[in-house]
């Protein structure tokens, strides 16, 4: 039996560590098998030697998230073990370091795993950033908050949002109303984003005034977009020619970001997704950032995390069927 022993000198981060019945606390128990106990300001881990160490580096992991006055939960409970898993603790003093963005509810906008950390940073230092990752990474809202903030220091003029209709087909003369009306339900996670950060009546007054834009990708043809912060949202449903349409509007002054979501691909048969190309084609170029989300950063509830795991594992399962019989073929021809 092993005993570590963490001096904790403020009383309110041990109770955010602990969590609601001590939830946080108890599934740190289950994952290690040790015990865990706070008496005066001594934090006591017990248990078998290794358990006891890797415990103890997840709950300093822990505690310095708190102590950056982050909520402690279920949710980044087990993206710490996951990463003291992979012997990457050291990482967790990169995420969140930054606030991008203060909601008009006073909430601010944080990256909330590493992989979020790296790319927003990718955003900061880049012209162009195409954001890959599945449901629930924050792709969308980080890249949103990113523009909120571009915004409001005056480093661009306005925000532009857009996205490929492809329900639609680009065709959007049947829905009825005017352009905004027959947009609306495509570019809706983009609206919700921004009535987060801005609030329903500044972004009203923000749109009436030209400085947010939001319009489907076939209208940007034929267009230079300058001192502008542009997202193409669900790129992966953008044929190539789209892309490289889209990608040939930056000018001067504008920062852009490509999110999409590879495994999601809703384009006819035989189409090819422009985002999946250009993630090839582009990835060399300087001031150009490819960055890839996974599982490990899906924000929302943990139930997310494990059907995307669930997905992976049965297209790699796939993958392999399909290469075994390949094989099969080839040997039994020969």
């Amino acid at each position: 039996m092993t005993e570590q022993v963490i001096n904790v000198e403020r009383v309110e981060h041990i109770i955010n560590l602990f969590g609601s019945l001590d939830e946080n606390v108890k599934l740190l128990e289950r994952e290690y098998g040790v015990t865990i106990v706070f008496r005066d300001t001594e934090l006591k881990i017990c248990g078998d030697p290794e358990p006891v160490i890797r415990a103890k580096s997840a709950v300093d992991a822990l505690l310095q998230l708190a102590a950056r006055g982050e909520q402690i939960n279920q949710q980044n409970v087990n993206y710490v073990i996951s990463l003291v898993r992979d012997g990457q603790e050291d990482k967790i003093a990169q995420m969140g370091k930054d606030v991008i963005c203060v909601t008009t509810r006073g909430r601010p906008v944080k990256a909330k795993t590493v992989g979020q950390q790296k790319y927003v940073d990718a955003i900061h230092n880049n012209i162009v950033t195409l954001g890959i990752g599945p449901a629930g990474t924050g792709k969308t809202y980080l890249a949103v908050a990113c523009a909120v903030a571009a915004f409001r220091e005056k480093q661009i003029n306005r925000i532009i949002l857009t996205r490929p209709a492809v329900e639609a087909g680009e065709k959007l003369g049947f829905l009825p109303g005017d352009l905004q009306n027959k947009v609306d339900p495509y570019l809706r996670p983009l609206y919700d984003a921004l009535f987060d950060m801005l609030g329903p009546e500044a972004y009203q007054r923000y749109l009436e005034r030209g400085n947010i834009e939001v319009a489907p990708l076939a209208y940007m043809r034929g267009r230079t977009l300058d001192d502008a912060f542009i997202i193409l949202d669900e790129a992966q449903n953008t044929t190539p020619e789209q892309m490289k349409m889209f990608l040939t509007r930056i000018g001067f002054g504008s920062k852009v970001v490509i999110t999409g979501d590879v495994t999601q691909i809703d384009l006819p048969d035989g189409k090819k997704s422009g985002l999946r190309e250009a993630m090839t084609i582009v990835k060399n170029i300087e001031d150009i950032a490819v960055c890839t989300l996974d599982h490990k950063d899906v924000v929302r509830h943990e139930l997310v995390s494990r059907i995307i795991q669930a997905y992976e594992t049965y297209d790699e399962q796939k993958q392999k069927q399909a290469k075994e019989k390949r094989r099969t073929y080839v040997k039994a021809k020969g």
